[in-house]
């Protein structure tokens, strides 16, 4: 996989949950979600993005925007729901209009220090 204009990627640790608000009104479901990540990665709390693949014939995928995180210790907004763990929810595609897109909520850093850093970071599968 290859992101444009970033170097180096890591994927969300197991460990990862989120939050949906009571009552969704979001236009695609990453609106209304905010990630808890565990305490360990808060340094890293500005590289989770959420990434498509680009649609044209090229593997590369484009970062769309940046995810709404909160660490676990952080108190939880009372206006969501109850936490959730991401895996299996995250790793199926989303459906638009008929046709799936390839979307991921990946760690991505420009420099290879960062990058190594926060792989130390997450555990070893």
């Amino acid at each position: 996989m290859k992101i444009q204009d970033y170097n180096f990627f890591c994927d969300m640790p197991e460990d990862t949950r989120y939050l949906r608000r009571a009552q969704p009104d979001e236009r695609f479901i990453e609106e209304n979600m905010i990630f808890i990540l565990p305490d360990r990665l808060r340094k890293f709390r500005r590289n989770l993005w959420h990434v498509r693949r680009n649609p044209g014939p090229v593997h590369i995928y484009v970062p769309l925007f940046r995810v709404e995180t909160l660490l676990e210790s952080d108190p939880l907004p009372p206006e969501y729901g109850p936490p959730q763990d991401v895996f299996p929810f995250y790793t199926h595609t989303t459906r638009r209009r008929g046709r799936a897109l390839d979307y991921y909520v990946l760690f991505i850093f420009r420099d290879k220090e960062s990058y190594v850093r926060c792989n130390a970071a997450l555990p070893v599968p």
